[in-house]
């Protein structure tokens, strides 16, 4: 079955060149892209520069979907928080935080969502990661390796569904390279994403791994989009398999083991 899966830093929704809080026009970009699941970086909770709004819940309940998990990361000055979220047309049955933050350096996290996928006669659950790195190259190197030891992805089976997307502030591009040793795929020359009234870097990303493939990474290239934020989103265009009758058994049951619950 087909998946589109769409990840994008909101930056609270505030515009990137206005400054203007107006989380409509974060909501009316992701409804034209038409996404199954969204993970988002920058999610505001209780800020004052925000309206004191609880965005996961403002921008799932407008854009009509019925489930999502976030985590706060960051505290901010005055009050409230921001961190990353999910939000997914297909129920999120467990979610957890993974701590990728390094000492001294801004607190960084992975946001792990299960999801439960039902659609086209398959039945699969979707292990997804949605991560904000850091801004030093070494951090992003240590944090990546920190995602690659821990629990639970160091215990999901090879041919799980997995996706691994987000705010990657991968100036360079070339982070891919220490995913693939671990069965990631993702696309070479990825969509410069920041920032989004004049992109030059391809900050953000999308990689899959284990029975899922690549057919599309795009970036949104709306006049919307260029105002919206200070990323554009980008889309991925998957396909999730079915198993295969002879693994059927076994890759189910690596396919359904669970984290401990954080949800939203």
């Amino acid at each position: 079955m087909k998946l589109r899966v769409l990840s994008y830093n909101i930056h609270k929704c505030i515009g990137g060149v206005d400054r203007r809080y107006d989380p409509e026009r974060v909501v009316e970009v992701i409804r034209r892209l038409d996404a199954d699941i969204l993970l988002l970086q920058e999610v505001d909770s209780g800020a004052v520069r925000s309206n004191g709004d609880r965005q996961v819940e403002l921008l799932a309940d407008h854009l009509g979907m019925k489930y999502r998990t976030w985590f706060p990361n960051v505290d901010v000055r005055g009050g409230g928080h921001y961190g990353n979220a999910v939000i997914s047309r297909y129920p999120v049955l467990e979610s957890s935080n993974i701590d990728l933050s390094i000492r001294w350096k801004k607190r960084r996290s992975a946001l792990h969502a299960v999801i439960r996928v039902r659609h086209e006669g398959i039945d699969r659950t979707v292990h997804v990661f949605n991560m904000h790195l850091g801004l030093a190259h070494f951090e992003r190197k240590i944090q990546l390796q920190k995602f690659l030891d821990c629990h639970p992805f160091a215990h999901l089976h090879h041919d799980t569904p997995v996706v691994v997307g987000g705010d990657l502030n991968d100036v360079y591009g070339g982070l891919g390279t220490l995913l693939a040793p671990s069965g990631f795929r993702g696309i070479h020359r990825r969509p410069l994403t920041f920032p989004a009234w004049g992109p030059v870097r391809p900050l953000d990303a999308i990689f899959v791994r284990g029975a899922v493939d690549f057919m599309r990474l795009s970036r949104c290239d709306s006049e919307l989009a260029r105002r919206a934020s200070d990323h554009r989103p980008l889309v991925a265009e998957v396909r999730v398999r079915a198993h295969h009758a002879h693994t059927h058994t076994h890759s189910h049951t690596h396919d359904e083991r669970k984290p401990p619950a954080h949800r939203s």
